[in-house]
């Protein structure tokens, strides 16, 4: 299982193309994704201040882009480290992939909570 973080305007677009695409894909090659122990620090570091996001739960088997586990892209979020691996992923995510889309809201300090998985 690995995470993607999204807006919830982003995922419903994603139902109505059939497929999710990040913009991170056009720019950088590959969509960002993190593991359990990546994403609230990931979240916290770059979405702080967003009220609007959904957390999507991948099934790595089930996806038909390429998978690669890579070092952080660009500068690490605070508390991962540079040997961390990241998930990366290849091209556009079939919404079978997706196991579940869960809310992921900032606590009132505005620290991101991981809901349960």
């Amino acid at each position: 299982m690995i995470l993607h973080i999204t807006s919830k305007q982003e995922w419903l677009e994603a139902q109505a193309r059939g497929e999710y695409v990040a913009p991170s894909l056009a720019t950088e090659g590959f969509i960002h994704c993190s593991t359990e122990k990546q994403v609230l620090h990931v979240a916290n570091a770059f979405y702080r201040g967003k009220n609007d996001l959904v957390l999507l739960v991948l099934n790595e088997a089930a996806l038909k882009p390429e998978l690669k586990w890579e070092p952080p892209a660009g500068l690490p979020a605070p508390g991962i480290s540079e040997s961390d691996s990241f998930p990366h992923i290849f091209g556009p995510i079939n919404l079978t992939a997706v196991a579940s889309i869960l809310d992921f809201v900032p606590d009132p300090a505005g620290n991101f909570i991981l809901p349960p998985l």
